[in-house]
């Protein structure tokens, strides 16, 4: 098992290093409708991207996919996901979607010149999902744990993974035969929840994609580019050792990994209680 993995960036400068590091697709968000009213109460990144740096960063990309992700569907839809194409995207990604209707004018828009995939993070598109996965033309699922947590009024993102909800709709896509991956990952030995443990679970539930997180490589202005290039390399080259040793791992290991994992989140959800 070999991960795809992405970095979301608009700087032409890290997408190069990315690349070289061996990042497979590099990630230009365009979604801002909605995201400030969910998540602006929390640390995370909400992208100031632009369409035009979907054509900047797709000009310095020699070997990575270009991955695009748009707003959900709304009245400009069509023109959103047409300039996208336009200006090379490899790869669309429909976030915060709800209902197999929204899937299918997505699909539409996108009409085969791009591969098409699906941010899957609402608890509406989980309670859908059947109807949802019968749609043809879906190239790529994500599980986007941020939005769907909060959807589910959880404390912590990976109590998707620790209570089994993950798993679910893992074996749903699988059945399907449509490529999966789910949340995103810090550098080895780091993480409020070890990456070494997700990583395990990426490969225990057959996963094939997980984002690089904020904190993978936490690039401050002004930035020294001989450290995120370092940054990059080891973490990278880190993944992918730690993956070959997976793939010799016994089915107890992930077992007893599981059910670390549980404990650990357990901690940090209760720790979360108490703030």
């Amino acid at each position: 098992m070999a991960l795809k993995l992405m970095y979301i960036t608009n700087d032409v400068q890290i997408a190069k290093i990315a690349e070289k590091a061996g990042v497979d697709w590099i990630f230009v968000d365009l979604e801002i409708n909605g995201k400030e009213k969910r998540q602006g109460h929390l640390d995370t990144v909400i992208s100031k991207h632009k369409i035009s740096d979907v054509k900047k960063i797709k000009s310095v990309l020699e070997k990575s996919k270009l991955l695009v992700r748009v707003n959900p569907i709304f009245d400009g839809s069509k023109d959103e996901i047409d300039s996208v194409i336009e200006y090379g995207a490899d790869i669309v990604m429909l976030p915060f979607f709800k209902t197999k209707e929204e899937v299918g004018k997505f699909i539409d828009y996108v009409n085969n010149r791009a591969k098409a995939m699906l941010l899957l993070e609402t608890p509406e598109a989980v309670h859908n999902l059947n109807s949802i996965l019968n749609q043809r033309g879906i190239d790529y699922i994500h599980i986007g744990l941020n939005d769907l947590h909060l959807g589910y009024k959880m404390r912590f993102m990976f109590e998707l993974l620790s209570e089994g909800i993950v798993e679910m709709l893992c074996q749903k896509i699988k059945q399907k035969s449509i490529p999966y991956g789910f949340g995103g990952v810090a550098r080895l030995g780091s993480g409020l929840l070890p990456a070494e443990n997700i990583l395990a679970e990426h490969y225990r539930l057959g996963s094939s994609m997980v984002i690089l997180s904020r904190s993978f490589c936490n690039i401050k202005e002004p930035c020294d580019l001989d450290i995120i290039s370092r940054t990059f390399t080891e973490g990278i080259a880190d993944i992918r050792k730690y993956e070959a040793e997976l793939s010799t791992k016994s089915e107890e290991f992930f077992r007893q990994n599981k059910m670390n994992l549980k404990m650990l989140v357990d901690k940090i959800k209760y720790s979360c209680m108490e703030d």
